[in-house]
């Protein structure tokens, strides 16, 4: 059975986190993903040359060993076995997956808020206090969404949790009661 992009950076994203947690080197891998990152973007083919099958695999190893052995042994050991694997394609969501975790970790949760007019300074402050407060979280960044269709009201999104304040919510909400 082969595996989503998705599920594929959510499990490696998880395996790499958990071996650098345990070695206590978040901060230093997490420095190294973001750079890694950046060579992703700047070559943004670079995840399919490496993946692809067209190419020989000599090939393939001599741009691998060119962009790659200036990281910390966890990091190459990691980057070996994607390579090895054939994932290089989803490296980013690895990374991503990696990020999201760490920045769990320090307590920094990073969502949005959709509303129907844009919300001032102060207005996104006080959610995100609201929200770091229902969320357990220590920080939280929101960024501020127009979405016409919730009426009024705002609904907040922060990873997998959601705190819908919306009058569309409500609405819903009184009809099923009449219904009833």
């Amino acid at each position: 059975m082969k595996l989503d992009k998705f599920t594929v950076g959510r499990r490696y994203g998880k395996a790499l986190f958990e071996a650098t947690e345990e070695k206590g080197m978040l901060p230093e891998t997490y420095q190294e993903l973001r750079s890694l990152r950046k060579i992703f973007l700047e070559v943004p083919d670079l995840g399919n040359i490496l993946t692809d099958a067209r190419l020989e695999p000599n090939e393939k190893d001599e741009i691998f060993q060119v962009i790659f052995p200036h990281f910390s042994p966890l990091v190459e050991n990691f980057l070996q076995v994607v390579y090895d694997y054939h994932r290089m394609d989803d490296l980013v969501l690895m990374i991503d997956e990696f990020e999201k975790r760490y920045d769990a970790h320090r307590g920094i949760l990073y969502g949005t808020v959709k509303s129907v007019v844009p919300l001032n300074e102060s207005q996104l402050k006080a959610l995100e206090e609201k929200a770091g407060q229902v969320f357990g979280a220590e920080n939280v960044n929101l960024t501020n969404q127009i979405d016409e269709r919730i009426v009024g009201g705002v609904v907040v999104e922060a990873g997998d949790l959601i705190i819908d304040g919306s009058i569309l919510k409500q609405l819903e909400n009184l009809r099923k009661t009449l219904l009833k």
